[in-house]
C-alpha cells in the first residue's frame, strides 16, 4: 500500500474534506524514508499539526525539534503510539490516538468467538475429542448462561468486550493487576489477583494485555496446565505474551482444549512451526483490528479530536507518557 493509499484509507473522503476546509495542507506523504533526506521535509517547518496512521515514522527529539519546530499535535488514526510517540511528548507536543476506535472491532471479533467457544463450535470443526456425528451429546459445554469467562487485561479492548459481554448471562472474570476495585466495581465483575485461577476456573480466557516487557511470557505453561478439559484460550492481544512452546506442549497433553490466536509472536508464525499442524489450534491473520471499512473509525476520530484541540474543547483519546507505561 503506498503512503496516498494509506491515508486515504484510514481518513476516508468524507473526512478529508472536512478537514481540506479546516486546514492547509503541504503537499505530498512523508514517511521514515522523508526524514534521512533533510531536503525533502525542509517545507515542514511551520507544520502545527500532523495527521499520521499505520506506518507514523520514528523520529528523535532532535529530529522533531530541527524539522518540526512549530508542531503542536499529532493525530494518529491507528492503534499503538508506543514505536514514536515518546519524543514527541517529551517535547510537550499532544499525541492522539485512535485507539479505542480499533478497541470496536477487535472487542467485536473476540466476543464472537467467545460466544461461539462456550457452544462448542470450535471443538465440532476439529472433532476433537467429541463423536464425529451431528450432535456432540458426550462433550462437555457450558453455553452461553453462567459460563465462567475470564478476561486478561482490562485495558481499552479488555473493558469493551466486557461491556459487550453484559448482553449474556456470563460469569465475567478479570486478572488485571492495574485494575483498581472502583473499576471493578463499575465492570460489575469479579476480580482475581491470581492468573492461574483464571486458567483454573473459567472455560474460555481472553487475553487483552497491554505490550511491555513485564508481561512477555507472562501466559507459560502454568497457566496452560491448568485449563480444563474442552477449555479454549483466545490471545486477539500480543503475541509475545504467549509462551508458544508451552502453548503447544499443553495443546498436545489435552487435544480436547482449543487456542484461537489471531497473534503470533512471529507473524506469520515460522514456516514448520507446530501452531499449523495441531488441529486444536486455529490462526486467523492478525484480522480481530480494523480492516476494511472499520479503518475509517479511526480517522473520524481523529477529526473530531482536531476539532476539539482547536475549539478548546475537552478531548478523548489524549495520550500521556504515563499511560504509554501500561497501554498496548
Amino acid at each position: 500500500m503506498s503512503n496516498e493509499e494509506a491515508i486515504n484509507n484510514a481518513y476516508s473522503e468524507t473526512v478529508r474534506r472536512k478537514m481540506n476546509n479546516l486546514l492547509d495542507f503541504v503537499p505530498g506523504y512523508y514517511t521514515g524514508e522523508s526524514f534521512r533526506h533533510p531536503s525533502g521535509v525542509s517545507d515542514l517547518k511551520d507544520v502545527e499539526y500532523v495527521f499520521s496512521t499505520w506506518g507514523m515514522p520514528s523520529l528523535t527529539e532532535a529530529e522533531i525539534r530541527s524539522f518540526l519546530p512549530k508542531l503542536k499535535a499529532v493525530f494518529y488514526a491507528a492503534g499503538s503510539v508506543q514505536s514514536f510517540a515518546r519524543p514527541f511528548l517529551n517535547l510537550g507536543i499532544r499525541v492522539f490516538s485512535a485507539w479505542t476506535a480499533n478497541a470496536v472491532p477487535v472487542a467485536e471479533f473476540t466476543v464472537s468467538e467467545i460466544l461461539l467457544a462456550t457452544k462448542g463450535y470450535y471443538h465440532r470443526l476439529h472433532k476433537g475429542g467429541c463423536p464425529s456425528g451431528g450432535i456432540l451429546s458426550d462433550c462437555s459445554f457450558p453455553g452461553n448462561f453462567g459460563a465462567p469467562v475470564g478476561i486478561i487485561g482490562a485495558g481499552a479492548v479488555g473493558s469493551l468486550v466486557i461491556e459487550m459481554l453484559k448482553n449474556h448471562n456470563l460469569d465475567i472474570y478479570v486478572y488485571d493487576p492495574f485494575m483498581s476495585d472502583q473499576k471493578a466495581a463499575a465492570l460489575k465483575i469479579t476480580k482475581t489477583d491470581s492468573l492461574h485461577d483464571l486458567f483454573k476456573n473459567c472455560f474460555v480466557i481472553s487475553n487483552h494485555l497491554a505490550n511491555n516487557p513485564q508481561t512477555e511470557n507472562i501466559i507459560d505453561g502454568k497457566c496452560f496446565a491448568l485449563m480444563g478439559k474442552n477449555a479454549v484460550f483466545i490471545n486477539t492481544g500480543r503475541g509475545m505474551q504467549v509462551n508458544e512452546e508451552d502453548l503447544i506442549s499443553a495443546m498436545k497433553a489435552e487435544p480436547s482444549r482449543i487456542a484461537l490466536l489471531d497473534v503470533t509472536r512471529t507473524e506469520p508464525p515460522e514456516q514448520g512451526s507446530e501452531l499449523y499442524a495441531l488441529p486444536n489450534i486455529f490462526l486467523t491473520p492478525h484480522i480481530a483490528g480494523s480492516i476494511g471499512c472499520e479503518v475509517q473509525r479511526m480517522g473520524e476520530y481523529m477529526l473530531e479530536e482536531f476539532e476539539k484541540t482547536i475549539s478548546g474543547k475537552e478531548t478523548k483519546y489524549g495520550v500521556t507518557l504515563k499511560m504509554l507505561e501500561t497501554m498496548a
